[in-house]
């Protein structure tokens, strides 16, 4: 019950920032719970068993459930058009999943490689994308503390390359633009752009991520 209470006070104080303009910690930690939630989802959808600690997900219809909400939409959306891009990252990496740097690591240079070129929504949702298919593996290889690197490496990395972008957007409710009155084709033809050069993002991290020779 305790643990209950708490996380209905952080996803309450977390929902209050949408009232003003966000702090770049606020920012962050709305990050790293919509990251959890993410995460979430796709260990539920893929049908993986974990014990799961505790979570502090969204308030039920609080305005960052339906950031969170939109962010799962347009995350299948992206992971339907190319279902074998955000599987099995580890193995397209080629890394170990039994050391917290080497993860830490790739997942950070990929999340560079995706936005060497510029910031989107749909590079931000390939990002999330990618950091629950690490999270999946993860799990599934009997590494599951490595779910918390991910989350904060995630955080990290928007601390220090979206905070700026997303604080001119007034945060992470713009993301709801991207299916207000949007056609269907058109969100697909922005989602294809994230994820078109991915491929060649994960050659590129491969080579990086090889030892010295």
């Amino acid at each position: 019950m305790e643990v209950l209470r708490r996380s209905s006070v952080f996803a309450a104080e977390v929902m209050e920032v949408f009232d003003r303009s966000p702090t770049d910690k606020e920012l962050v930690s709305q990050a790293k719970a919509l990251c959890r939630d993410y995460i979430n989802s796709r260990l539920i959808q893929a049908g993986v068993s974990w014990s799961k600690p505790e979570y502090n997900a969204p308030v039920p219809g609080g305005k960052l459930a339906e950031v969170s909400t939109i962010l799962l939409r347009l995350g299948d959306e992206l992971e339907y058009i190319r279902p074998n891009v955000y599987r099995n990252i580890a193995r397209q990496l080629n890394i170990s999943l039994h050391s917290e740097t080497v993860v830490s690591d790739a997942f950070l240079a990929v999340a560079t490689q995706i936005f060497t070129a510029g910031i989107t929504w749909g590079k931000v949702v390939s990002l999330y994308a990618v950091a629950a298919g690490l999270a999946v593996d993860c799990v599934r290889h009997a590494q599951p503390a490595m779910v918390h690197t991910i989350v904060d490496c995630l955080g990290e990395f928007v601390r220090k390359t979206l905070v700026t972008w997303l604080k001119r957007r007034g945060g992470w409710a713009d993301i709801t633009k991207c299916v207000v009155n949007t056609d269907p084709s058109l969100r697909s033809h922005w989602l294809v752009a994230a994820v078109c050069s991915f491929g060649h993002f994960l050659k590129a991290i491969f080579f990086v991520l090889l030892p010295e020779r």
